[in-house]
């Protein structure tokens, strides 16, 4: 597993580092919310601890800008107050548990592996992606927010491919052969996987697919 945590104060943060460590969680920290937003977007984690308070950019600001990328990691906000008004806030900008300091560090690890738990079984069938998109692989449909988008059985198996294997460039031969199940000699003359490319653009975002060098295509991260 792997936690980023985002907390000023210096000693708090290495002791929760040193903690989790002692629990063989690999544990990166920050102190500052604009380098913790960076590590956040630039990598993956499982669970994202992050402090309300913090320097240059407040712990609320951050939580946006990551739910912008990323809505399938789980963010345990860390706060001195913990008002209703304040945990109705946090929710609506869609954090997944708080924290009232001081706390204990054994709970915080109760609340890490309850997450993480939460977060595995999500993945089994629901594979999110590009910022706000989510495919339910058990439903066969696509999901932008709650909004359910039609897809016809075969441009969701290829957006089910091309986002099971997002960052990576894929050629019109390997889609060809991995959604339809099947290998044409002349694939990189045919206009079959162009055109369900197409379709999948008219339902998306313009930027989600993304064309390499005109035969290529990849989802980014």
């Amino acid at each position: 597993m792997k936690v980023l945590l985002v907390e000023d104060n210096i000693q708090i943060s290495a002791n929760i580092v040193r903690y989790l460590a002692l629990k063989d969680i690999t544990c990166e920290s920050s102190q500052n919310g604009k380098d913790g937003l960076y590590k956040a977007l630039s990598n993956y984690y499982d669970v994202v601890i992050l402090d309300i308070n913090l320097p240059e950019m407040n712990g609320l600001e951050v939580l946006k800008k990551i739910r912008e990328k990323w809505w399938d990691i789980q963010v345990i906000m860390l706060t001195s107050n913990s008002t209703k008004p304040d945990v109705i806030q946090w929710l609506q900008l869609w954090a997944d548990d708080y924290l009232t300091k001081p706390f204990d560090f054994d709970e915080l690890l109760a609340r890490i592996h309850s997450l993480n738990r939460r977060n595995l079984k999500n993945k089994s069938n629901i594979l999110h992606f590009w910022k706000k998109y989510a495919l339910d692989i058990e439903k066969t449909e696509l999901m932008c927010g709650e909004k359910v988008v039609k897809l016809s059985p075969l441009e969701f198996n290829l957006l089910k491919y091309l986002a099971q294997n997002r960052g990576r460039t894929l050629s019109r031969q390997e889609l060809y052969e991995k959604v339809w199940g099947e290998f044409d000699g002349d694939i990189m003359f045919s206009k079959t996987v162009d055109v369900y490319i197409w379709y999948l653009r008219k339902k998306l975002d313009n930027e989600v697919i993304q064309t390499v060098k005109w035969i290529w295509y990849k989802i980014n991260a």
